[in-house]
């Protein structure tokens, strides 16, 4: 089974989060590693795509429309973890994020969209 990695974008970047994640073996890229900082979002699903990491935002309702736009252009990306901002502390964005990798696969990700919300 595929384990999946996360890319993170620069709205849901936090230094602890990306810590926490790494230190329990979960390959992470943030938007600073790939040099992609104020990039737009078409750009930033496009390199998750290419590396075949699941996209990780607190930017909502931009990704989910751009799922969208994506979908009905037949483009295909690696999945998204959307998060609302402010709703989960550090530990509980970790504990969400380990729950939905350790119950999914990279391949069940693919072209999916994920509400954290869901992974209480």
């Amino acid at each position: 089974m595929s384990q999946i990695g996360i890319y993170i974008d620069e709205d849901a970047m936090d230094s602890d989060l990306v810590a926490a994640l790494r230190s329990r073996g979960v390959t992470v890229i943030t938007a600073m590693d790939a040099g992609l900082a104020g990039k737009s979002d078409d750009d930033q699903l496009a390199f998750a795509a290419e590396q075949g990491c699941v996209l990780y935002t607190f930017n909502v309702s931009d990704f989910y429309r751009l799922h969208t736009v994506w979908a009905g252009a037949g483009r295909e990306h690696g999945g998204m973890i959307l998060a609302p901002q402010q709703r989960f502390s550090v530990g509980e964005q970790l504990r969400r994020i380990l729950r939905l990798r350790a119950a999914t696969t990279t391949v069940r990700m693919r072209n999916q969209v994920e509400f954290l919300g869901n992974w209480g």
